[in-house]
């Protein structure tokens, strides 16, 4: 018995609908079920390369628009992806920023933390923070995310509690450790940066605010200014 014509098209057009959506999925940058099948460690690249490029796109859309204007949408448009992309891997801006918070700056803490337990003069370790801070944090964006939490830290504070224990509260163990044991040494005369770490990231802060402020009127030699810092601080002729 002949089959039906209108049978047969009835039981395809599924399929060629199956296949229009397939293609204005993967023209829309959607994840589409060809992807599915590719081996597991494709996937997992694939997933990381969205993952760093939702991360830069973050990165540049907070920069220029501050945490509070920036919108998910508009770093879906930078990233390339799907909001929906967004989704898949931070569940919402604040988590976003978060991660971009440790992202970016974990390593420069994880390269200090490390320095603090050398067992070299402190004004040695002085400078190897001058190079590490001038390098990987004011020669790059990362200054910015610095930036972003000091102006908008007042307005979330969730925000600046998180940047304190991720990033803060690690350095200041750091750098009082360094100077707990330089002070034993008798390297320091005072306990003073025992008790205030603070003092030794002054210059830091000063230079980003100063580069988002003045730069353009007077520019900053960073390497200089906390050169002369240490200087000053580790004068040893200036305590009693």
């Amino acid at each position: 018995m002949a089959r039906n014509p209108t049978h047969r098209m009835a039981r395809s057009r599924p399929r060629a609908e199956a296949r229009s959506a397939a293609h204005a999925g993967a023209a829309a940058g959607k994840d589409t079920a060809p992807d599915r099948r590719k081996p597991a460690g494709t996937r997992a690249k694939r997933s990381a390369e969205r993952r760093d490029a939702i991360l830069a796109a973050a990165l540049q859309e907070f920069s220029e628009r501050g945490f509070a204007a920036t919108r998910l949408d508009d770093v879906a448009r930078r990233a390339d992806v799907a909001k929906g992309t967004i989704y898949l891997h931070f569940a919402d801006k604040e988590t976003l920023f978060q991660e971009l918070i440790r992202s970016e700056l974990s390593p420069v803490v994880g390269a200090l933390v490390h320095a603090s337990h050398t067992d070299v003069p402190i004004r040695a370790i002085a400078e190897q923070m001058i190079e590490l801070f001038v390098r990987e944090i004011y020669g790059t964006q990362r200054k910015d995310v610095i930036r972003l939490v000091l102006t908008e830290g007042p307005r979330f504070p969730a925000l600046a509690e998180f940047y304190y224990r991720e990033v803060i509260a690690r350095v200041l163990a750091a750098v009082r450790g360094m100077m707990r044991r330089a002070h034993e040494r008798g390297e320091l005369k005072s306990d003073a940066l025992v008790r205030f770490p603070q003092i030794v990231a002054a210059p830091g802060l000063v230079a980003i605010l100063w580069s988002a402020l003045f730069n353009r009127f007077e520019p900053l030699d960073v390497r200089a200014l906390m050169g002369a810092h240490f200087e000053l601080i580790f004068d040893d002729r200036r305590a009693p």
